[in-house]
C-alpha cells in the first residue's frame, strides 16, 4: 500500500481496506472484512474529536501509521490512521495464515471463525498491543503491513452506524464485506455500489 492512499478521509480510505490483508512479520495474516471510519473533530465519538492529546498523538502525524489504544481497562483496538485527526479501526478478519500462532495466542478451543471477529479479539490474535501504536504500515519495517494481493473491495457495500460507541451512532461508517462469516456483529445493511461517495 502507498502513503496517499491513507492520505485522504477516513470515510474514503475505510470501505477501500476490506480485502486488504493486515500481516505481521511472523506469519500471521487475515484479510480485512470490517472496518469503522472516525472523522476527527465532526466525530464525537472519534479520540481526536477534542484535539490532540498524549494518548491520541499518533492520529495527528503521517498518515499509514498504526493507531493502537486501550479500551475497558483490558482490551487493545488497532487503526490505521488517514488525513489528520482521522482514522479507520479494523473490526475483523478473515484469518489466512498463520492460524496456529493465532490460536497459540486466543486459545485452541477458540473456532477459527472467531479468532479474529471483533476488534479485540483481532488484536489479540495478531499479537498487537501498546507496543505497535505509531508503527509506519506502509513501509512495514515494524513488524505489520496492509498490503494488496489483487482482490478488490467488495462490488456492492454493507454499511450502517457504527457499535460499541456512545456518541456519533448515526453515522453510517461501519462497512463489511457481505455475507461473510468472520464479520464481528449484524450490520443494519444500507447497500451502494462501489466508488459512489460514502
Amino acid at each position: 500500500m502507498t502513503r496517499p492512499f491513507f492520505e485522504r478521509t477516513s470515510i474514503a480510505v475505510a470501505p477501500q481496506l476490506l480485502n486488504k490483508i493486515l500481516a505481521s512479520a511472523d506469519g500471521r495474516a487475515g484479510r480485512i472484512v470490517e472496518v469503522e471510519a472516525y472523522v476527527g473533530s465532526v466525530d464525537p465519538a472519534a479520540h481526536s474529536y477534542r484535539g490532540q492529546t498524549p494518548r491520541n498523538a499518533v492520529m495527528f502525524g503521517p498518515a499509514g501509521h498504526m493507531y493502537v489504544y486501550f479500551t475497558y481497562g483490558m482490551h487493545w483496538c488497532a487503526n490505521c490512521v488517514c488525513q489528520v485527526g482521522e482514522g479507520v479501526l479494523i473490526r475483523a478478519l478473515e484469518p489466512l495464515h498463520g492460524v496456529d500462532l493465532m490460536q497459540d495466542a486466543r486459545g485452541w478451543g477458540i473456532k477459527e471463525r472467531d479468532l479474529c471477529r471483533g476488534p479485540a479479539r483481532l488484536t489479540q490474535a495478531m499479537g498487537i498491543t501498546g507496543a505497535q501504536n505509531g508503527i509506519d504500515l506502509v513501509r512495514a519495517r515494524d513488524g505489520f503491513a496492509i498490503v494488496d494481493d489483487g482482490t478488490p473491495p467488495p462490488e456492492t457495500l454493507v454499511g450502517g452506524p457504527r457499535i460499541g460507541i456512545r456518541v456519533g451512532v448515526d453515522f453510517p461508517w461501519r462497512w463489511s464485506v457481505p455475507d461473510s462469516r468472520y464479520v464481528s456483529g449484524p450490520v443494519a445493511a444500507v447497500r451502494e455500489s462501489r466508488g459512489r461517495k460514502a
